[in-house]
């Protein structure tokens, strides 16, 4: 089966459409710096996929990235797939040893690097053995950009290699919340079911403009900002810092007439602290913004529909889905729920209970997907794959519920439920409550073990700047809005709450962090 311009099968296909569809559309660009479009994109893919195929780079070999967010980054990318190849990008900021470990987990054959270079990262590649290439882009006056490689100059076309669906096309690895990271391999056609899924949902067109926010070495940035904009043949503007900067953010909305961004909630609470202490003189006319990766409090939705007079929605995704997996959408579409994570796209959803059953509204169970959009398993790891897949349904690990209008509910992961006395409570629950008063910018909810109950709850919090709040007041206020059950024991007080590379709490790492100073 080929692609053919009519119906693209691969995710590459799609591009080389686009290319042809709106050669002269801008594509990419850095504030700045470049402005490139999709038809010298698509000649920029294709010559550097034919440099790593003269390199001996063969179909199904892996080739780590380690960028931060740049030109060069989306050149290796596209180029790394159009080869047939793997790619398996990398965040720039990991230790020697955790290079070490997803070079080796991913069996990378080429590590490609910025011209500056990333020690710990070509250390680690230096001591598996693994060769070591650096790309830049040049541009001169009056001419193209053009990507140098550091590898063999002599190279022929790719024209004659055909991509196929089954083809893996991107390595990542979960974020390992409770064990050691899982390998998920996605493929060609995953990666286009969900670009389709998520241009369907959004109405993204040619006409839409974005400024990508977060890593492109994470599924949300990569995969919902910059493919589903190239594969709308839309565009995206990269910050010039290589990595989100509040300072810049709006400018670069503004510069290239954005109309919708998405982020997680953690960059929207800096985005709406930035407007309220040092607002921008106009804001552009946004279709929509987005937000997910982790539950958006009902408050802090709130906030940014105001500030921004756009409609704020909450989506649901996962990297064994290749991200998108429910929205809430657009105005035009239907009504957007506040504390809900919206409707499937491009996919089955169900709730099931632990025998499998397919629970109906209302009732809570673990949300499950099927769909062209989903992994067929983890890279070498049976156990996980056998707990995953079961009664033909793909696990997500979450406990939600549907509405009796079909939308998708969160109550929280299954392994930070907190079992207080045999009441489950739900975290996202007592975070929305805690951050809609209005001295708390920051908020996460965990248990803890406790004799008494078998655990019990606790929470962290970082009160808004120049706010007097103490755990008195706090713990008025969960009385007061939540039943007694669920209020929070404790409360710590703190500047700094940690976090993942994309900016996700995760609330093993906070439980462990403030536990740990008792």
């Amino acid at each position: 089966m080929k692609d053919t311009i009519q119906t693209p099968i691969t995710l590459t296909g799609l591009l080389r459409h686009v290319a042809a569809k709106f050669p002269s559309r801008r594509a990419i660009s850095v504030a700045g710096k470049y402005d490139i479009t999709h038809s010298r994109l698509h000649h920029l893919t294709e010559s550097t996929a034919a440099r790593l195929v003269a390199a001996g780079i063969k179909p199904g070999d892996v080739v780590a990235l380690v960028f931060p967010n740049t030109v060069e980054f989306v050149v290796m990318f596209l180029a790394v797939i159009r080869a047939r190849a793997t790619a398996a990008p990398l965040n720039p900021a990991y230790t020697a040893d955790e290079f070490e470990f997803y070079l080796s987990d991913s069996d990378s054959k080429l590590l490609v690097t910025s011209l500056e270079g990333n020690t710990p990262a070509q250390a680690a590649a230096s001591k598996l053995n693994i060769a070591h290439a650096a790309a830049s882009l040049t541009q001169s006056e009056n001419e193209e950009a053009e990507l140098s490689l550091s590898l063999s100059h002599s190279f022929d076309s790719v024209e004659s290699l055909v991509n196929d669906p089954a083809d893996v096309a991107l390595f990542l690895h979960t974020s390992g919340t409770t064990s050691r990271p899982k390998g998920v391999p996605l493929t060609q056609h995953n990666l286009l079911s969900s670009v389709r899924n998520i241009d369907s949902v959004y109405r993204l067109t040619e006409s839409d403009s974005t400024v990508i926010v977060l890593p492109l070495f994470h599924v949300h940035g990569l995969i919902a900002g910059l493919l589903s904009s190239l594969g709308a043949g839309a565009a995206v503007a990269l910050p010039a810092a290589g990595r989100f900067s509040a300072s810049a953010f709006w400018k670069d909305m503004v510069k290239y007439n954005a109309t919708w961004y998405t982020a997680v909630p953690t960059i929207h609470q800096i985005i709406l602290d930035r407007h309220f202490n040092n607002p921008e003189p106009v804001y552009p006319r946004l279709r929509f913004i987005r937000s997910c990766s982790a539950s958006l409090a009902p408050a802090i939705m709130g906030k940014l529909e105001e500030a921004f007079s756009a409609p704020v929605l909450e989506a649901y995704a996962m990297t064994e889905a290749s991200h998108l997996m429910a929205s809430n959408p657009l105005p035009q579409d239907g009504p957007h729920k506040a504390g809900s994570v919206g409707k499937p796209v491009g996919q089955e959803m169900g709730i099931l209970d632990e025998s499998g059953r397919v629970q109906e509204a209302g009732v809570s169970g673990e949300v499950c997907i099927r769909g062209p959009n989903v992994t067929n398993g983890y890279k070498n790891n049976v156990e996980a794959n056998t707990a995953a897949f079961q009664f033909g349904w793909f696990h997500t690990g979450d406990i939600g519920y549907f509405d009796s209008d079909g939308y998708l509910h969160l109550v929280g992961r299954i392994k930070e439920l907190i079992n207080r006395g045999g009441e489950k409570i739900s975290p996202i629950e007592v975070d929305a409550v805690l951050l809609s008063h209005q001295d708390i910018a920051q908020a996460v909810a965990f248990g803890v073990p406790d004799p008494k109950y078998g655990e019990e709850i606790y929470c962290a919090v970082i009160p808004r700047e120049g706010s007097n709040m103490d755990e008195a007041e706090l713990l008025r206020y969960g009385k007061k809005n939540l039943a007694s059950f669920k209020v929070p024991k404790k409360v710590f007080f703190t500047d700094a709450l940690p976090k993942t590379a994309t900016g996700k709490i995760l609330r093993r790492l906070v439980a462990e962090h403030f536990v740990s100073q008792i």
